[in-house]
């Protein structure tokens, strides 16, 4: 294992930072694709069982909350590792 000079320290950061980043938006492009899948999903049962509407409904609810809860995880985690905090 090499050891980085003193002189590319900064450099190793930027590119820490520039990677924190990218996992931001990929943590906020996945759940913006899970949460448009569940509404999808629960728009076509609740077109093909209008009945359970209010069953569909509450799963769809729980399964967004459980996607956001992710995704704020990771958003978190993505900004520590920018602003360069440790946990």
């Amino acid at each position: 294992m090499a050891l980085i000079p003193v002189e590319d320290a900064g450099t190793v950061m930027d590119v820490a930072k520039m990677g924190a980043g990218i996992g931001a938006g990929i943590v906020a492009i996945g759940a913006g694709i899970g949460i448009g899948k569940i509404g999808a999903a629960a728009n076509d049962g609740i077109a093909r069982q209008p009945d359970a509407a209010a069953d569909i409904r509450g799963g769809s609810i729980i399964l967004a909350a459980l996607i956001e809860g992710v995704a704020l995880i990771g958003a978190i985690v993505t900004l520590l590792i920018g602003l360069g905090l440790s946990i």
